[in-house]
């Protein structure tokens, strides 16, 4: 029933899923750009059609009631972002506790402009040796769906190369508010 209530959410909103599905039983699937609230319920709709179950973090202030048990049991994980180096380390502890995870993250971290991605994704998958899939939402062509996946090397810059060679022609909803991709850790 999910999966048809998808299917006809994004039919009716002119968006078409493309892509692969999900390549391994541990991931984190990068996702951008990320403008916009309706970035949510478009990933949420399109994972649904991928018969994927994918977890995602979300600031903690938008889990209140009555709305946090709902996005909860959508695979929301509330966290804080004043904490960064406590999440890192419990999301590689997850990984190595669970059979199977599909961590979806967008590494932009707002939906506003911002000119560096926060590096929790490449920091999580270099430390637990899981590969990123790259995920996309682009509105100009309302397509979304998931692109390859990479596992990292020990060269930052190629491997951030290789994610914004796939995201160079992807716009968000709001084009105006996607920063530029990279990594504090590429100009180190």
């Amino acid at each position: 029933m999910r999966t048809l209530l998808a299917r006809t959410f994004l039919r009716f909103t002119g968006w078409e899923v493309v892509g692969t599905r999900i390549s391994d039983k541990k991931i984190i699937i990068a996702i951008a750009p990320h403008t916009s609230n309706w970035d949510l319920l478009y990933g949420l709709a399109v994972a649904k059609i991928l018969v994927a179950k994918i977890s995602w973090l979300g600031k903690h202030t938008a889990f209140w009631w009555p709305l946090g048990p709902l996005l909860r049991a959508l695979g929301g994980i509330p966290v804080r972002r004043d904490q960064p180096e406590e999440l890192v380390e419990q999301i590689v502890r997850a990984f190595d506790e669970a059979e199977t995870l599909s961590l979806a993250i967008t590494p932009e971290a707002t939906r506003s402009f911002t000119p560096y991605w926060k590096s929790g994704f490449y920091r999580i998958a270099k430390a637990t040796g899981v590969p990123i899939q790259l995920g996309f939402l682009d509105y100009a062509r309302r397509q979304a769906g998931l692109g390859p996946a990479i596992t990292l090397t020990d060269d930052v810059r190629a491997d951030m190369d290789e994610i914004r060679a796939f995201f160079a022609d992807k716009v968000g909803r709001y084009p105006e508010k996607q920063g530029e991709i990279r990594l504090h850790e590429e100009d180190e």
